[in-house]
């Protein structure tokens, strides 16, 4: 039996490359044909070569692959200006003012909605937070403390107040500077996923979600990087608490104003109206304020009256009352006078829930639904409005001035001049979350590359800080020095994380990791979950309780999985710059299991889990639209008409089949182009036997 009897026909006709030939047809002389004759004066058929093919053309197609981070050109396909008359130029302009107020009222409510989702996050878990805060024997372990912060920033979506009751803590002594400085850390990274959780309203476009959350997460990076590196410093020497210690003694402080307030005084009356926290009960139950454990935080009187007076109350003995002369014994009880404060409420609260007599968690989680779908609303239309209007020319000019450098040698300081607009930017808007929150959109419609919205970002870390060291400044006297050291500490931190992973281009490791999770993500788009929960909530709460359980087994534990990560990425990098020096199993990981070393098996599994739930939905509605387009008797303008028509198309794209390439016009290797068995054919079994 000959070998691969199938590939007989396989070779390709030259024929077919001659003009005037035949296929399977030998080349008979022609009259019509024009003849020439040679020197020898025979004549001679004058047959003109057509040019040649590549099989590796004809089965591959080559084309030009993009760079997915290259900023799309927003090009504007409406009628040029120049083009328009007097009507359609007014018109235009009422457009363009029409849609900034809608930019400007859906960016407003955007902002209020991330107020309201920091309230809500409170509400479900403020007191669990101010319950890790209390016991604080478990606060000198800085790892822990550092799980701490994020865990609490991540429950009250907020850094401000984290710090704010870390701040507390010190000032009442329940807490040391060197404990705090962890937590600030940990706040720090804890208040970077509120625009991880906004890049995540972007899924739906898979270029846009690729920029959009490398955009967000290179917040993250940054910060976890920052720490990685300046925890075990600050542990070892303490570098921070010195330099702040410094400062503060080097200033003789006064008690301020309050802090300023700019962007929330656009917001709050609006906010207000929905719902109204008393923050301070957080700060006393991580005080360990017994009084305040059973008390909602939801505010019901905003107005009350406190007043000291003297009043008669009994005491167990005389050496209780308050001086001998104010000490007297009627019968068997010793009464003394006493000056008692008591609480008079005026007025109530002007908001939603004043009224409602919920539980707190029960709120918390009716304004996290309504929060998350005013916030995925707004940044819809956002993104909506800024695909409308920035376009052409307009897009053009945007783009260039915000990502083009100064011209050399001086193209070095863009990127600081970009670190100023963020701190400025952030201390206007009074909230990191709120400015990288809003930055996020912008990064996924194209208009800022990564490289320019890092330093963006670094800024808003600084911005943040100086929001922070002015309410220090207006703290009481009693409490000016640790607030202001706490802020302070925040600061240095931050400025010690831009030093290390900005000035050289090469230590801009964030950028690089942020665009490796991005490509991830936008191939795997629940991946972005995957990571948001892990790194988050489960990596946090194991650290935790790892930490409860004491040293050793914290040890025990880490130790061996830091040491696997360590080598992990010795070998990538082994395998990526030098993989000679390897052995060649260790060249490349198919050694490892496919699930190992791939995604694809796991995206397997959570698309058949997603499609356990999305089957029954489709075809309920399959039903209904054929019901629907069988009584409107598919008429354009019904919705469901254009589900039936993508089902008839999907239809009749299946029953359409995929030709082979003519040079490989053979029977077996066709059908298994299009995933079918070939049937046998008598000719060819003749063949092979």
């Amino acid at each position: 039996m000959a070998p691969w009897p199938e590939l007989g026909n396989a070779q390709p006709n030259p024929n077919q490359y001659l003009e005037g030939a035949e296929s399977q047809q030998p080349i008979a002389p022609d009259k019509s044909k024009e003849t020439d004759k040679n020197n020898t004066g025979a004549p001679v058929t004058k047959v003109e070569l057509l040019p040649t093919y590549s099989t590796a053309t004809l089965l591959e197609e080559a084309t030009e692959v993009d760079d997915p981070w290259n900023l799309p050109a927003l090009q504007d396909a409406g009628i040029k200006w120049s083009e328009r008359d007097t009507k359609g130029k007014i018109l235009c302009v009422f457009q363009g003012i029409g849609k900034l107020i809608l930019l400007l009222g859906f960016l407003y409510f955007f902002v209020c909605s991330l107020d309201v989702l920091s309230s809500a996050f409170q509400l479900v878990g403020g007191k669990m937070a101010g319950q890790f805060f209390s016991n604080s024997s478990i606060m000198s372990n800085p790892l822990l403390g550092l799980v701490i912060g994020v865990l609490v920033t991540v429950l009250v979506q907020s850094s401000s107040t984290s710090t704010s009751i870390v701040v507390s803590m010190v000032a009442s002594s329940l807490l040391t500077v060197q404990a705090a400085i962890p937590i600030v850390m940990g706040a720090n990274i804890g208040t970077s996923i509120t625009n991880t959780i906004v890049a995540l309203m972007q899924a739906g476009d898979r270029s846009e979600f690729r920029r959009a959350f490398a955009g967000a997460t290179v917040h993250d990076f940054f910060n976890w990087l920052s720490v990685l590196v300046l925890l075990p410093l600050e542990v070892a020497t303490h570098y921070l608490e010195v330099i702040t210690q410094l400062v503060v003694d080097s200033f003789h402080f006064k008690n301020g104003e309050d802090a300023p307030e700019l962007l929330t005084v656009i917001t709050k009356p609006f906010t207000k109206l929905i719902v109204q926290l008393d923050k301070k009960v957080i700060s006393q139950i991580a005080m360990n304020d017994e009084t305040v454990k059973n008390k909602s935080l939801i505010k019901i009187w905003c107005k009350t009256f406190t007043n000291k007076t003297q009043m008669n109350i009994t005491v167990p003995s005389t050496a209780d009352c308050t001086s001998p002369s104010l000490c007297w014994t009627e019968g068997i009880q010793t009464w003394t006078m006493k000056n008692v404060t008591y609480k008079e409420n005026i007025a109530k609260c002007q908001h939603i829930f004043v009224d409602f007599h919920l539980p707190d968690v029960a709120v918390g989680v009716i304004l996290l639904v309504i929060s998350l779908v005013v916030l995925c609303g707004c940044l819809i239309m956002i993104v909506k409005i800024l695909g409308s209007v920035l376009k052409g020319q307009v897009a053009t000019v945007i783009k260039k001035t915000i990502n083009t450098d100064f011209p050399f040698p001086f193209a070095w300081l863009t990127g600081y001049l970009a670190i100023l607009v963020g701190a400025g930017m952030t201390f206007i808007v009074q909230s990191s979350s709120v400015f990288t929150s809003a930055l996020t959109p912008l990064i996924g419609i194209g208009m800022i590359t990564i490289e320019r919205a890092y330093p963006l970002t670094l800024g808003s870390n600084i911005g943040t800080t100086t929001t922070a060291i002015l309410a220090a400044l207006a703290s009481p006297g009693s409490s000016i020095k640790s607030s202001l050291q706490i802020a302070l500490c925040h600061f240095f931190f931050n400025v010690s994380g831009i030093l290390l992973w900005y000035p050289i281009p090469f230590t801009r490791l964030p950028i690089r990791m942020a665009k490796g999770l991005g490509n991830i993500s936008a191939k795997y788009r629940w991946f972005a979950v995957f990571y948001l929960i892990v790194f988050f909530f489960l990596i946090p709460l194991t650290v935790f309780g790892l930490s409860l359980a004491g040293w050793p087994v914290l040890v025990g534990v880490g130790v061996p999985i830091l040491l696997i990560v360590i080598l992990v990425l010795c070998l990538r990098l082994l395998q990526s710059c030098c993989p000679r020096i390897l052995p060649k199993i260790l060249q490349n990981w198919n050694w490892l299991p496919l699930w190992m070393r791939s995604l694809k098996p796991w995206d397997a599994v959570v698309s058949k889990l997603a499609g356990c739930f999305q089957l029954p939905c489709c075809c309920c509605c399959r039903v209904c639209c054929r019901v629907c387009c069988l009584l409107c008797g598919g008429c354009k303008c019904c919705r469901c008409s254009r589900c039936c028509e993508d089902l008839e198309e999907g239809q009749e794209a299946h029953a359409v089949p995929v030709k082979a390439p003519e040079t490989f016009d053979n029977i077996t290797i066709s059908t298994e182009a299009q995933g079918e068995v070939p049937a046998p054919d008598s000719k060819t079994e003749c063949t092979a036997l």
